[in-house]
């Protein structure tokens, strides 16, 4: 498969009045074209600063990328000036945010701000452009276009809303859609509709997307491929049904055994004991190591590197290394084929 983007060892840090903060420490992704990738983990885990870096919409006054790259169409996102990153924005790499009344202006009419970015990047005429805004409202599942082209997003319900935010990122046929947590601020039943939405529209103008999300069962719906996240690195790494059905970082584990089923009779929901690690003094060994059950002491002093389990599938958790003892996972994650029906077991 041909890979559209590539983020080499990133480190990202913010500046702040209590000292650095380690937001970022050694990111690899790869994303392939026609792929959607998760990025899942718990709130701070680095997951929304790392899409954002991609973006270059980080705030230059106390973030710095300290090292790494971020490959796109072979050059390094991370070197550019804003004004060459301005040309890439909306055009070739695109962002849906969390909550759709903050993304629109509340001011514009929706149609307005549709044509915007197709304006901008495709140089089309006004005529032209309110006609592919149009389109694009008709695509994403609004009906009566052409009346809801001159309202206000206030006239819209946050289903609606979002589905013109969708608009918006999807205008210029970007190569690169990255949604961060695009359903949280949507009740249950409007989530569902755009999750299909989604992946209706990835197979009509073949985008690649990084989906940002804790909801494990969002993932199971909409990826192909899962970065599991934890103290702004990436702790495994496979394809849906390899993270799901065979994980292998015990904080895999646990995020697996804290997902509540209907039949979960248990009086209590598993939790994952203790708190994320402090990034303004990052621990020496493995950042999980105050909160995994299976501690060893070469956590303690040493991070561990990603293991290979198999082509696809990679782990840093020094559990894999030949001298390690055999551990089994919690009997939560051993229920994980009721957690997530949508998957076909592969191992």
């Amino acid at each position: 498969m041909e890979k559209i983007l590539e983020i080499k060892d990133l480190h990202i840090s913010f500046h702040t009045f209590a000292g650095e903060v380690q937001a970022i420490r050694g990111v690899d992704i790869d994303l392939y074209k026609g792929e959607t990738l998760a990025i899942v983990g718990e709130s701070g885990s680095g997951k929304s600063v790392t899409t954002k870096s991609i973006m270059r919409l980080l705030p230059e006054s106390n973030s710095e990328i300290k090292k790494g790259e971020i490959l796109f169409n072979g050059r390094n996102l991370a070197k550019l000036s804003n004004k060459e990153m301005q040309k890439i924005r909306g055009k070739d790499i695109s962002m849906i945010f969390q909550d759709p009344m903050t993304s629109l202006n509340p001011t514009m009419k929706v149609g307005k701000q549709i044509m915007e970015p197709i304006v901008k990047h495709q140089k089309l005429s006004k005529s032209a452009a309110k006609e592919r805004a149009i389109d694009l409202l008709k695509l994403v599942g609004i009906p009566n276009p052409e009346a809801r082209f001159d309202q206000y997003p206030h006239q819209f319900s946050g289903g609606m809303r979002q589905r013109v935010v969708i608009a918006i990122a999807l205008a210029c046929n970007p190569k690169v859609l990255i949604a961060d947590e695009p359903t949280t601020a949507l009740d249950v039943t409007i989530q569902a509709q755009i999750l299909e939405l989604m992946k209706d529209l990835q197979k009509k103008i073949d985008t690649s997307i990084i989906f940002i999300t804790h909801d494990l069962g969002v993932v199971a719906n909409v990826a192909d491929r899962v970065a599991v996240m934890y103290g702004g690195k990436i702790v495994e790494t496979g394809t849906v049904d390899e993270v799901f059905y065979n994980p292998q970082h015990p904080y895999t584990w646990g995020l697996i055994s804290s997902m509540p089923s209907l039949d979960t009779d248990d009086e209590e929901l598993y939790a994952i004991p203790g708190t994320p690690p402090d990034l303004l003094n990052p621990p020496k060994g493995d950042s999980f190591a105050p909160r995994n059950e299976f501690v060893m002491k070469i956590d303690l002093e040493e991070q561990p590197p990603m293991f290979k389990v198999s082509d696809t599938h990679y782990a840093a958790t020094w559990l894999l290394h030949p001298n390690a003892p055999k551990v089994e996972p919690p009997d939560a994650v051993k229920k994980r084929k009721k957690l997530f029906p949508e998957i076909k077991e592969g191992n």
